[in-house]
């Protein structure tokens, strides 16, 4: 079963449950998705990938708008929002620990040859496109920089 099952066999067992949040953050991930599927460019499929980053953009929003609701005192809209990304994430992929993403890591400045820092887009090219939806760019990047300015 896809993802887009998933998704509708979970909002019935929300409607189900009466879980009115749960049920809302449901929607709005099938909300996205649609909104993939139908975009230019697109033949109508998903592929796991694509399903992938649209939830970790999701994810993102809601931890950006989480962050903008506590610095304005609004704990109401914060809970909501780490809520929402709470429901998200289950759909995603565990992500890796930061031993598990460090020895992938250290494989990959291996089997590239990079040896200082100047050689960090390299890695990072190849580093993003096997890691994704298992680590956060942002942790990759960080790594990576450490990594390197060990060799």
């Amino acid at each position: 079963m896809g993802l887009f099952e998933t998704i509708n066999e979970e909002i019935k067992k929300a409607m189900l449950a009466r879980e009115k949040e749960k049920l809302e953050a449901l929607r709005g991930i099938k909300a996205a998705l649609l909104l993939a599927k139908t975009e230019k460019g697109t033949d109508g499929q998903l592929s796991p990938e694509t399903e992938i980053r649209v939830l970790q953009k999701m994810v993102k929003q809601r931890k950006e708008a989480a962050e903008i609701y506590l610095s304005q005192g609004r704990k109401d809209l914060h809970d909501k929002e780490m809520y929402e990304v709470s429901v998200i994430e289950q759909f995603l992929p565990r992500p890796m620990t930061t031993e598990e993403l460090t020895a992938a890591l250290d494989e990959i400045i291996k089997r590239t040859g990079a040896c200082s820092i100047s050689d960090m887009g390299k890695v990072m090219g190849i580093a993003t496109k096997e890691l994704a939806g298992k680590a956060d760019g942002k942790q990759i990047s960080e790594i990576v920089k450490k990594l390197l300015s060990q060799h």
